[in-house]
């Protein structure tokens, strides 16, 4: 979609198109948009490739963004435990001080 808007093309006919394509049997798996005239071609006839080195920061970045927001969730949840009067952070818990409680029932 982003790929026939960048290119100038009606995007509902060309996305219409190319999933026509991709429904025939035999010939559809290599069929895509070709960027610079926005018309459904045969990708590997004319040599456009997907680069491995985008495919593979696409997955670093998504991996990177997963941690960091693991990190947020354990900051915040962090100061809501201190927060919270007798909570994991204040060592009056059930276990006493200090005990780890992520993923148990006592998170709330």
């Amino acid at each position: 979609r982003t790929l026939a808007q960048n290119c100038g093309a009606d995007v509902v006919r060309t996305i219409t198109a190319l999933r026509a394509c991709h429904a025939e049997t035999g010939k559809g798996h290599n069929m895509g948009i070709d960027g610079q005239t926005g018309k459904v071609v045969d990708v590997a006839s004319a040599a456009i490739w997907d680069t491995f080195a985008v495919k593979q920061q696409v997955l670093k970045t998504s991996i990177e963004a997963a941690a960091m927001l693991l990190r947020i969730d354990e900051v915040v949840s962090g100061i809501s435990k201190r927060q919270v009067p007798g909570g994991a952070g204040s060592g009056a818990g059930p276990d006493g001080p200090d005990q780890e409680t992520f993923g148990d029932n006592r998170d709330g």
